[in-house]
């Protein structure tokens, strides 16, 4: 920890950085509110992550490691202990609702694609939205998750009235709230699998891309399709992979059962210039 930083940590962090400022720009979030924001952040994980014998550091350790001033770090203490995380409670319903479509064989077709569902039970059996819900949360009306699942754009209505799950999955097309909770979890699994590595963490975690440069649009188009199209069998092969073992593991102690995993599949393009801007094609 003595010393100056890593030049090229500090190159990889800008980097990093760079399109979440985009972000927060884009949203209103200016330099002294994200300042504010990362003295608790900083708190918060001298606090967790760097304790002696794992016990709580004192104000002054948290002080001493973070750079944040000691009464900051006894204030912002004290907010963290009083305060939950707060996320939209539709998302993880949501997501077990699509992986459980798109895995269960009752919802699939012969292709192994997700089948269209009738809304009710009294029309289509097991074979139904109703059943699909009721099925994976009880507490909760079919009407309710298909109303706003139709809003968001993660299902549509065809001729016959059937539910269709869209592509993509659970993509919303119009919740800010669901894309930002994606947003947080994705991001953050990703690069928390970096900097284990970066660190030194062992076993190393799988953490691979495949980076090319000097093509055409054209080409990049052609891979962009193909990069789709490879990744969604693969994550459609570890979701199914993953229910039979969440399924299986349920016979275990909650002690042996408390580890949770995240696989994820992206592909970007820009030019020399920078980013693609909304409307552009690759």
């Amino acid at each position: 920890m003595a010393g100056a930083p890593s030049p090229a940590v500090v190159r990889a962090l800008r980097k990093v950085l760079r399109p979440l400022v985009r972000l927060m720009l884009s949203r209103g979030i200016t330099y002294p509110y994200l300042s504010d924001m990362l003295k608790g952040l900083f708190v918060e994980v001298a606090d967790r992550d760097f304790r002696l014998d794992d016990k709580p550091p004192t104000d002054s350790r948290i002080s001493l490691i973070s750079g944040v001033h000691r009464k900051d770090v006894s204030r912002l203490r004290q907010l963290l202990h009083s305060e939950a995380a707060i996320e939209p409670s539709v998302v993880p319903r949501g997501a077990q609702l699509v992986a459980h479509w798109m895995s269960d064989p009752r919802y699939l077709q012969a292709d192994g694609q997700p089948r269209p569902l009738a809304r009710l039970i009294s029309e289509g059996g097991e074979q139904s939205f109703e059943a699909l819900v009721t099925g994976v949360n009880s507490d909760i009306r079919s009407r309710v998750v298909l109303d706003e699942w139709l809003r968001l754009g993660v299902v549509h209505l065809d001729d016959d009235g059937l539910v269709c799950l869209n592509a993509g999955a659970f993509v919303p097309t119009r919740g800010a709230d669901e894309k930002a909770f994606y947003f947080g979890h994705n991001l953050h699994d990703h690069a928390a699998a970096s900097v284990h590595n970066l660190l030194g963490g062992q076993p190393a975690l799988m953490e691979r891309s495949v980076h090319y440069n000097a093509l055409s649009p054209a080409s990049v188009e052609k891979l962009a399709k193909l990069s789709e199209q490879w990744s969604m069998k693969a994550l459609l092969a570890v979701n199914k992979a993953a229910m039979q073992a969440e399924t299986q593991d349920k016979a275990l102690a909650p002690e042996q059962a408390n580890r949770r995993f995240t696989l994820g599949a992206y592909f970007y393009t820009e030019s020399d210039t920078g980013p693609e801007q909304p409307g552009e094609r690759p």
